[in-house]
């Protein structure tokens, strides 16, 4: 089974779950067994069956936009982090608003 990491936003629809397993061939299979499990995170990650365009899905550190979607494919000992995008700027600053350090998807997904 896949692990999927929940965001501290969302765990209130996987009764406080940081992570949870579910099975599946691709990032979509599991995503939807995930929801099957937890129906209220339905409307916080999909619209009209696509992932809402302000979460961001990553399989083993790779992001599914760049991969093949929903159709990624997950194998047994996969993690999927599950994240809401994250807006911010340089508050007034004039600087690139950056820390200068890399994103990691797991960053800011306790658990």
């Amino acid at each position: 089974m896949a692990t999927v990491r929940i965001p501290s936003v969302l765990r209130k629809h996987t009764d406080g779950a940081a992570k949870v397993t579910a099975d599946g061939a691709t990032v979509g299979e599991v995503l939807q067994a995930v929801v099957a499990a937890h129906p209220g995170l339905e409307e916080q990650l999909f619209d009209g069956g696509a992932v809402r365009g302000f979460i961001n899905v990553y399989v083993d550190d790779e992001d599914i936009r760049y991969v093949s979607g929903l159709d990624t494919p997950v194998g047994p000992d996969s993690e999927v982090a599950v994240m809401p995008a994250v807006a911010g700027g340089s508050g007034g600053s004039g600087g690139s608003g950056g820390s200068g350090g890399s994103f990691d998807p797991r960053d800011g997904v306790d658990g």
